[in-house]
């Protein structure tokens, strides 16, 4: 379990574990709620303890908090169950409104071509509005939600979309697709289903002599190697598309066969029942059976 920085506004013995969120966090959910028996916590690092010396000197101009320093919550949870309800969950929820919004934008996009320049310049004051939303919820999102990978997906492909289109080149053939060989090839620990049919596509189909690398959250990757499926990754989502149906589309993958999969693991990531196919619910019963629940 990683070290953490606990603010509790009075005696912790018999404290909840609550999650932080930023520099006003503790105090102002306090003096909301009333509660005296909350403790609040966020992954120990310099900005936190920063964050949480500027809640508890507030909390103490109002009679209360104090920074109990670095540890373990008094009541030990496991790292999963700290993570997927005290973190995740509220990470998950901001990001289900932001993809909302995103995919509002997305359906107003005229087709390339048919955008004046008026209203570009409207749809981008809306695309960075959304941006800010979503970096601060990255700033927060100590445990990279899975929803933010699918928001920053769907925020990208806006951006791409009200891009000006590039110059033809008249007379140039589009060069081949060049696909890597022996590469190490980086994603998030945990196996969930996206990751695991994607390495699978990897190695059948586009590195044979691919290794691959498992990290820990917010790990960044030495140049050479690329990561899939995770965020700010070379594959991962991309608009409405989970990292499987991007490595297809990236490596122009045509095989027939590989559709279907490409539809149950959509399915199954994106919870969207785009497909409907009847494998999918046998398939996430498998998948959940062996790995839990879906994340990725």
């Amino acid at each position: 379990m990683p070290g953490w920085l606990l603010l509790h506004p009075s005696d912790p013995a018999e404290a909840q574990l609550l999650p932080g969120e930023d520099s006003g966090a503790g105090s102002s959910a306090s003096a909301r709620s009333g509660s005296r028996n909350s403790v609040y916590a966020l992954p120990s690092s310099d900005q936190a303890l920063e964050d949480f010396q500027l809640g508890a000197a507030r909390d103490r101009r109002r009679g209360g908090g104090r920074l109990a320093g670095r540890g373990a919550p008094r009541r030990r949870l496991s790292d999963e169950a700290t993570q997927g309800r005290c973190f995740r969950a509220a990470r998950d929820a901001d990001c289900q409104e932001d993809r909302r919004e995103a995919r509002e934008l997305a359906r107003v996009l005229p087709r390339r071509g048919q955008l004046s320049d008026e209203r570009r310049v409207e749809l981008e004051a809306l695309l960075t509005r959304l941006q800010k939303k979503a970096a601060e919820i990255a700033a927060v999102d100590f445990f990279d939600s899975r929803g933010r990978e699918t928001a920053g997906g769907l925020l990208a492909e806006i951006a791409e979309r009200l891009a000006p289109p590039p110059p033809a080149k008249p007379g140039k053939e589009p060069a081949p697709v060049e696909k890597p060989s022996g590469r190490t090839w980086v994603t998030r620990t945990g196996i969930h289903v996206d990751r695991m049919a994607s390495a699978w596509l990897i190695r059948r189909f586009i590195d044979p002599d691919a290794r691959f690398r498992f990290v820990a959250i917010r790990s960044t990757a030495p140049t050479r190697e690329l990561r899939f499926d995770m965020f700010d990754g070379e594959y991962t989502h991309q608009g409405e598309l989970c990292t499987f149906e991007v490595l297809l589309a990236r490596f122009e993958i045509a095989d027939a066969a590989l559709r279907p999969i490409a539809e149950i693991v959509h399915d199954i990531d994106l919870k969207d029942e785009k497909y409907g196919r009847r494998e999918t619910a046998a398939s996430k019963r498998w998948s959940t059976d062996r790995h839990g629940p879906s994340r990725g």
